[in-house]
């Protein structure tokens, strides 16, 4: 091959290279418009409707624990490493998980 032609190649492939470059620059761009209006909107919220968020957010972790402990009461595993699997006896996973949340 030549080097005229190598370069050429070279040449081609920094040109795929840049237009990659510039499509990732224009999703950044537009990813950092998004953040900055869901920042702009996050702050135009009441105080009285994110403590309503929270309030909800508190309810269903509430109601997520009630259904783990449920699950591993009637004798599945909730840990990540067996979960849903039948459990015979204790699991020191589980009793964990339960623990920390």
């Amino acid at each position: 091959m030549k080097i005229t032609e190598r370069l050429i190649e070279l040449e081609q492939q920094l040109q795929n290279l840049l237009n990659e470059i510039t499509t990732l620059k224009m999703h950044a761009y537009a990813l950092e418009e998004e953040n900055e209006r869901l920042r702009r909107e996050l702050c135009s919220f009441s105080d009285e409707h994110t403590a309503q968020v929270e309030a909800n957010a508190k309810k269903i972790q509430g109601e997520g624990y009630d259904n783990l402990a449920r699950l591993y009461h009637e004798g599945f595993h909730i840990c990540h490493l067996h979960f849903g699997q039948a459990r015979k006896g204790d699991c020191l996973f589980c009793m964990g998980f339960l623990r920390k949340i």
